[in-house]
């Protein structure tokens, strides 16, 4: 039997996208200087145009994803604070409208506004019954509602979340086992666990009753492999490893994780790509540029000793022309990037990055980004809203180093491409804009 016989299809699809990445990059190579910069630069023009349009109309494809409005809500708004933009006060309107429609009357947030569009009847011969359908309130739908509301970040948007109802509906998923429930009587995992742990912080509502035993079932969901899976016994996967995580460490009992596990999992989770796959062996996606990297930024609010500056890093390094040398270091990748420069933090980051942040800027700018706007997967795949949203993101946390003191703002650590290429800081647990956060947290702890 030849060899050949034996590739299995996932070896088949790896081989395609590391042929398609190699590509973009040996293209890149071989342009002269000026289509290198236009193709490392961040088009937030056509970014901007693509978010706009989406946020007021969307076409009939988008109907499979009724269930999950105030996700997409989230995602646009995100991405344009990302890029240091905002909506006009008609459409902020609008989308706070849009939002309260789909705040339950009991609490929490449904995907879409409470009745659903259509009901249906059954007939006999003495009677019609009639069936009204409702969107009920889903834990999901309420952590994207709620960090929209807060990217926002208007005093009108922040007072429409009940939180009175909101503390109760979060009560009402809290499962005995310690656990959150998605839904009433929807599935237990640790995806549950971060939203509602989110919300309640971002909210400031948390307390020790939604708190009690939360940590025992993340605890459960790390795997052998170090990474956290979505429940306990499953495969370790980026997503649930992010969430688990970041409950653990809004919780304070992070130091309960095998956290030399957990971080040495992820970083093997960046692949000669330069982006981030989800799982051990499985391709790279765009989208892992954030749930893989945000733990590595995560990490930076777990009290840990003291590590390397980010002067003996080669990473942050720059030559006297103000370009950088990594690019020549990076066995994985043949290409030369040492004619784009970056800038670098004029101070000391507190330590060294878990993780490849000019490998994984080289991902998302040369193959995520559609150069018409938006962001996607991988090449051969669309854009879509989804995919732009934690692309920005992750070029976001690779862009900015943070300190001990999480109370001091980021510092810039390694911008790829042109200085107009940086964008907001985040906060790494969170996922919002940091001036919202605080914007949020100010307001909440005070009403």
């Amino acid at each position: 039997m030849e060899s050949s016989s034996r590739i299995t299809v996932t070896q088949r699809e790896q081989s395609m996208v590391m042929n398609d990445v190699k590509m973009m990059y040996e293209i890149y190579a071989s342009v002269p200087p000026k289509t290198q910069r236009l193709m490392m630069e961040l088009q937030r023009d056509n970014h901007m145009e693509y978010l706009l349009r989406g946020l007021q109309q969307l076409g009939p494809s988008f109907c499979v994803l009724d269930a999950n409005r105030p996700w997409i809500c989230y995602w646009i708004l995100h991405s344009i604070a990302l890029l240091g933009q905002s909506v006009d006060a008609a459409l902020e309107d609008r989308t706070i409208d849009f939002l309260s429609r789909c705040q339950g009357p009991d609490g929490g947030y449904a995907g879409g506004p409470g009745q659903a569009r259509s009901c249906f009847f059954l007939e006999d011969c003495c009677s019609t019954a009639v069936f009204i359908f409702y969107q009920m309130p889903h834990l999901a739908t309420t952590y994207a509602a709620v960090n929209a509301l807060i990217t926002l970040g208007s005093d009108k948007s922040l007072l429409s979340i009940d939180r009175g109802k909101m503390y109760t509906f979060l009560k009402h998923m809290k499962d005995p086992s310690g656990a959150f429930r998605m839904h009433d009587e929807g599935e237990i995992d640790v995806r549950a666990c971060y939203t509602a742990i989110s919300v309640a912080s971002m909210l400031n509502i948390l307390d020790d009753d939604l708190v009690r035993n939360v940590g025992n079932y993340i605890l459960s969901c790390q795997t052998y492999e170090g990474g956290i899976a979505g429940e306990p016994g499953s495969e370790a996967h980026g997503g649930y490893t992010f969430c688990g995580l970041a409950t653990m460490i809004l919780i304070n009992e992070v130091n309960r994780l095998d956290l030399a596990a957990l971080i040495d999992w992820v970083v093997f989770r960046q692949g000669v790509e330069g982006g981030f796959q989800g799982r051990a062996n499985k391709l790279v996606d765009g989208c892992y540029s954030f749930w893989q990297s945000g733990p590595g930024e995560a990490e930076y609010h777990i009290d840990s000793p003291e590590a390397t500056p980010e002067s003996d890093i080669s990473e942050g390094k720059e030559s006297s022309d103000g370009t950088s040398s990594e690019g020549s270091q990076n066995a994985s990748c043949p290409v030369n990037f040492d004619n784009v420069g970056f800038v670098s933090s004029e101070g000391l980051a507190e330590r060294e990055p878990l993780f490849h942040g000019i490998a994984l800027q080289r991902y998302i700018l040369l193959c995520s980004q559609d150069p018409g706007g938006g962001l996607k997967d991988k090449p051969r795949k669309s854009r879509d809203y989804y995919h732009t949203c934690y692309c920005l993101s992750g070029l976001s946390v690779c862009q900015y180093s943070w300190l001990k003191d999480e109370d001091a703002s980021p510092l810039p650590r390694a911008v790829l491409g042109p200085h107009s290429n940086l964008l907001e800081p985040i906060h790494p647990i969170f996922n919002v804009v940091l001036d919202r956060y605080h914007e949020a947290h100010e307001f909440f702890s005070r009403s």
